[in-house]
């Protein structure tokens, strides 16, 4: 029994080293995870330049809830096997509820060698910013 608890304690000491993402080109990305601000985002799509914007939550939170009319839904748990519905030459824009499964969905998509930036806050800040939630 006691083998089993040293075991387990070991097993949850180990941690995998988490991978970042930048706007650079996926060849040049360091290793510093690249955020934009809602505003900053706002600009981007009104002026319309390519991006491509995926909201990573649930499809319940996407309708329920709203999201940003230029996002495209991809939940997190069906990222990897969605990634040919992503652009390979413009930068990838995830946004979240509040930027934490959107910063996961960056490093997953850094690791494979896209440009992805995070956005700051989700749809909790863009919501706050007065910005508009497109609905079903």
């Amino acid at each position: 029994m006691l083998f089993v608890a040293i075991l387990l304690l070991a097993a949850c000491g180990t941690t995998t080293p988490a991978t970042t993402i930048s706007s650079a080109p996926p060849a040049a990305q360091s290793g510093t995870l690249t955020e934009i601000s809602v505003a900053d985002l706002k600009v981007k799509l009104d002026a319309n330049e390519a991006l491509f914007l995926v909201d990573v939550r649930t499809p319940a939170e996407f309708t329920q809830d709203g999201h940003v009319a230029q996002a495209t839904l991809i939940p997190l748990d069906q990222l990897a096997s969605r990634l040919g519905e992503l652009p390979s030459n413009t930068p990838i824009y995830c946004i979240c509820r509040s930027g934490n499964r959107s910063t996961s969905a960056c490093n997953d998509l850094r690791a494979r060698g896209y440009t992805a930036i995070n956005v700051s806050g989700g749809m909790i800040a863009w919501k706050a910013a007065g910005f508009p939630v497109a609905m079903p």
